[in-house]
């Protein structure tokens, strides 16, 4: 229960304070947050051109990549703009309908990149288990309806954040301890009973990121148990091989999930913009490097980016 002795109606107009605390710094801050903008717009669309350049590349494995770039692209558009008119330009108003957008949009992709990812393992999954069916099983009419299952379950679970946000009526203050418009950041500084409010945050959480992070420990599981049955040593790390960036995007996608859940289990309480900093790289740094594991990693995107670098120098 949050009690209110000088509480405000519900403001047109909140303000984002971006890193509470670090105001004096904004600027440094806007000199990484500008250049993982930059970086992951150049990667994200160099990855969708060489897919759609390169018919190769039609197959499951990248069209589910290509998915993940056009949701990181739009990520990053919709977070990393605004957060530099902050630093930059100190713009920290924010109306009421479009702190409600924000916070509809920006976990809405974050959702479904967690979703891509889940379909991406089971990619993984078919390719080893059935590699001769691999095709079969997911041809393009199955991506499909994977994608709009992914983007109806982002809908379907954020859609009553910006609905139940707009019926706070009272708050302790209009400013906003944050970045962006965060759906717990707005309901922290409203007044009256918000336990509602904790549960259906908890519930988006185990509804989207945890389901489909235990399904990944499932899948992999199942597919760690198919390797070791190749009697060949050489063949088991060929066939782990193709699932080394998958592997890497995972980890770096979930950890920063993983370690705030764990330090609120054991009871450790961050600074705040210590705790903002990390949130902001759930956003950011997962679009900026994902480009980079696959173009890395991945022998077929490799290849075909020497070829380009090969014939802009001859």
């Amino acid at each position: 229960m949050t009690s209110c002795n000088n509480s405000i109606p519900q403001p047109l107009i909140f303000v984002l304070a971006g890193i509470p605390g670090l105001e004096s710094s904004h600027g440094w801050f806007s000199v990484p947050f500008f250049l993982v903008f930059v970086v992951t717009i150049f990667g994200n669309t160099a990855i969708l051109c060489i897919i759609r350049v390169e018919k190769s590349l039609h197959e499951p494995m990248f069209l589910l990549l290509a998915m993940l770039s056009v949701v990181d692209l739009s990520l990053v558009s919709v977070t990393v703009p605004r957060m530099l008119d902050i630093f930059w330009m100190n713009a920290k108003e924010i109306s009421f309908s479009a702190c409600l957008t924000q916070m509809f949009f920006i976990p809405s992709f974050y959702v479904m990149e967690s979703g891509i990812l889940l379909a991406m393992a089971f990619d993984r999954f078919v390719a080893i288990w059935f590699p001769l069916r691999y095709t079969t099983i997911l041809a393009n009419k199955v991506l499909v309806k994977m994608a709009l299952t992914v983007l109806a379950r982002a809908v379907a679970v954020l859609t009553p954040a910006p609905i139940l946000a707009e019926r706070l009526e009272r708050f302790q203050t209009h400013i906003i301890a944050y970045s962006y418009c965060a759906y717990m950041a707005v309901v922290k500084i409203a007044c009256g009973d918000i336990s509602n409010h904790i549960f259906y945050g908890l519930m988006v959480l185990v509804a989207s990121v945890g389901l489909d992070l235990f399904f990944i420990i499932l899948s992999y599981g199942l597919i760690l148990h198919a390797v070791f049955q190749i009697p060949s040593w050489e063949a088991r790390g060929k066939a782990l091989n193709t699932c080394g960036s998958h592997l890497c995007v995972i980890a770096l996608f979930y950890s920063p999930v993983v370690f705030s859940v764990l330090a609120q289990i054991l009871g450790y309480h961050m600074a705040p913009h210590l705790q903002i900093i990390i949130d902001n790289l759930y956003f950011l740094v997962p679009p900026m490097v994902n480009p980079l594991i696959y173009g890395a990693r991945t022998k077929q995107m490799r290849e075909r980016m020497l070829r380009i670098f090969h014939c802009h120098r001859n």
